[in-house]
């Protein structure tokens, strides 16, 4: 009998604990009843900041009285001018109001839809959608309805062109763009509910002990689909090709069919004069990595700098996206994107594979007396030996050969040397791979281009076809092999396949 009242007891106690508790959550979601440490840590609360108003404001240089600036203690703007400074006198901007969560008052409102189109998308239902400049429609309520956390709006940004894309998790990009009167096409990517957690997976050997690296250079992409230069086949008006749709196609069908472990983008990604809009360019081509979970990592050419973010600014970008692995490198060291990826064992800590990425820069800061490119500087090339020699003794602990491998945008002067051997095409945009040798006249290293994949860049002229190189990697013999892959033509071949490491050692192939 005491045991039986003591069971009733526990779950009569159990059953006012849970109903005290619940009154307690519907009382603070409304109120604030909890301390802020508890608060705050609730599924259906924001700590951080949730959107309560947007709209846009467009001025003219014409007229004095107008202005894209309001009140900065209410509002936020996003610095992309909706017009990519394309309007003769005018401008326009989105803002934003943002509060966080313990500090809205009774009156806030807080944003959970938005939508775009002319008319109101609330018509014939009981919802009140609130009209915003531009064609923006705002669904707004206040704190104690907000229903599904997940569902309100934290974050706006603005994005440019018909295939714009969005790879941070949480964000999407509306299919209607802004109604205004220009091409630029903006469009509002919103992101929904917390910061997602960003997903950076270390890259590691695959079980049979082989790694595939893919490596694509000079796609040159726009601020919107951009134009081609010189597609092959011909075509009568090139106006009508759309260069970055045909681009991220050939990269995209080339991920699915090799299914690379790594990409390495090793520069000229961004085609400066056509990207008004950096971030729009980084963010479409991230999105075809994302999508398909595969690890990418990447350095600058020397036209990634002449759109809107400087070499920082756009590094600052890469890492904040998924399965990105790319890194400033250190900051007493010449140049943005000197790292090193560490490619680990398929079941050990150990690094299996290191693969230096460096840059190169852009353009000569001497003209006069070096005419043409950039050059690395002595201080990476330090940082490169320095970190090379510091490395050797833990990677002396895996189980096999550890191997190395350098990508670089602009070429090393080695690759002038018409005395080495050389495979591929060197008479107008090159691909070919060149052998070094050492003082002994024995292989020392291998030089490799990787050709141009971009439509909106070089190519076409002397026939040349769209394409990228893999290397394709077996740790178990130390072994590399190097082919290409093309976007016209002969597209099921690897081109030019050859051998340029066995056991651990660079080797000339048998031609």
């Amino acid at each position: 009998m005491v045991t039986r009242r003591i069971v009733r007891t526990g779950i009569q106690l159990g059953l006012l604990v849970l109903i005290i508790l619940v009154t307690l959550l519907i009382f603070d979601s409304r109120l604030e009843l909890l301390p802020a440490v508890i608060h705050d840590h609730l599924p259906s609360h924001h700590p951080g900041l949730v959107v309560t108003d947007v709209t846009v404001t467009t001025c003219s240089s014409l007229n004095i009285f107008s202005s894209c600036t309001l009140d900065p203690e209410i509002w936020h703007r996003i610095e992309k001018d909706l017009y990519l400074g394309t309007g003769w006198t005018s401008s326009a901007f989105l803002h934003i109001q943002r509060k966080k969560e313990e500090d809205l008052l009774p009156a806030d409102s807080i944003v959970v839809d938005l939508k775009m189109g002319r008319l109101d998308p609330g018509a014939g239902t009981d919802k009140k959608w609130e009209p915003r400049p531009a064609g923006i429609w705002l669904l707004r309520t206040d704190r104690s309805h907000t229903g599904d956390p997940q569902k309100v709006i934290t974050s706006l940004d603005v994005l440019f062109g018909p295939d714009a894309a969005d790879p941070r998790p949480g964000w999407e990009v509306k299919d209607t763009p802004l109604l205004l009167d220009t091409n630029s096409e903006a469009r509002l990517s919103i992101r929904r509910g917390p910061p997602a957690k960003i997903e950076r997976p270390p890259p590691r050997i695959r079980k049979d002990g082989k790694f595939k690296i893919m490596q694509v250079s000079d796609l040159h992409l726009s601020t919107g689909v951009g134009r081609c230069r010189e597609p092959i086949p011909p075509l009568k008006d090139e106006s009508k090709c759309e260069a970055d749709p045909r681009t991220l196609e050939f990269i995209g069908r080339m991920l699915d069919e090799e299914k690379p472990d790594l990409v390495i983008v090793s520069g000229d990604q961004v085609n400066g004069e056509t990207a008004p809009d950096t971030a729009t360019v980084i963010f479409k081509l991230a999105d075809i990595f994302v999508k398909r979970r595969v690890p990418w990592a990447a350095i600058f050419g020397n036209h990634d700098d002449e759109g809107s973010l400087d070499r920082s600014q756009s590094m600052a970008v890469l890492q904040q996206l998924p399965y990105s692995l790319s890194e400033p490198g250190p900051v007493d060291i010449d140049g943005v994107g000197n790292y090193i990826i560490e490619v680990l064992d398929h079941t050990s800590p150990h690094s299996a594979l290191s693969l230096y990425l460096l840059d190169t820069h852009s353009y000569s800061p001497n003209e006069r007396q070096f005419r043409g490119y950039d050059w690395i500087k002595p201080n990476q090339i330090e940082w490169f030996k320095a970190s090379s020699q510091r490395l050797q003794k833990s990677h002396r602990e895996y189980r096999y050969i550890h191997m190395n491998l350098a990508f670089i945008h602009i070429p090393l002067p080695e690759y002038r040397n018409p005395n080495n051997f050389f495979l591929g095409n060197c008479d107008h945009a090159n691909d070919y791979c060149m052998l070094e040798q050492n003082a002994d006249s024995e292989p020392s290293l291998w030089m490799c281009y990787a050709g141009g994949g971009g439509f909106g860049g070089y190519g076409g002229y002397g026939g040349y076809i769209r394409r990228v190189r893999f290397f394709d990697i077996n740790m178990n013999s130390a072994r590399i092999m190097t082919y290409k892959r093309l976007e016209y033509g002969d597209t099921e071949s690897k081109i030019d396949e050859m051998m340029i490491v066995d056991a651990g050692k660079v080797v000339q192939p048998d031609y």
